[in-house]
């Protein structure tokens, strides 16, 4: 009986040191995990700030918009090559390269009315109406003396 007082007596020792070393090291695990896991978020955002200075930097759209508006003589080249791209060119071959071209035409010519003070409707129009408008802002962008064929 003494012997199994002595393992019982024994068996609750090791489980009195052990059962709080076993949850001590558990939680410093964890911690550990957590650090780790925050280290590799901040790599992760860290890259992901540099990938985003990077495209500011390169992105050719802001650059545009950070350098204000183009001067009237850049706007009258890119309508003339645009007009010019629109009546003969790769855009005759694909519908999507016609649309786009047409979009850049049409944002163009919104550009040079804004920079000529002429008044102009394209954005909101679609379809004949915005055919009908385009020819109309054409007409007074070269009364106003803007060159665009």
């Amino acid at each position: 009986m003494a012997i199994a007082h002595i393992a019982v007596l024994t068996a609750a020792l090791i489980m009195l040191i052990s059962v709080p070393y076993a949850v001590a090291t558990a939680i410093r695990h964890d911690e550990a995990r957590r650090r780790r896991s925050a280290a590799q978020d901040s790599d992760e955002s860290r890259a992901l700030h540099r990938l985003d200075r990077h495209i500011e930097r390169h992105d050719p759209v802001a650059a545009l918009a950070r350098l204000g508006p183009a001067p009237i003589e850049q706007l009258a080249f890119d309508l003339r090559r645009l007009n010019k791209e629109q009546r003969g060119g790769l855009s005759l071959s694909s519908k999507s390269w016609t649309a786009a071209v047409q979009r850049a035409y049409d944002e163009r010519l919104c550009m040079a009315c804004q920079c000529l003070g002429v008044r102009e409707n394209l954005r909101p129009l679609a379809g004949m109406d915005r055919d009908l408008e385009r020819m109309r802002v054409e007409i007074e962008l070269e009364a106003a003396g803007l060159e665009l064929r």
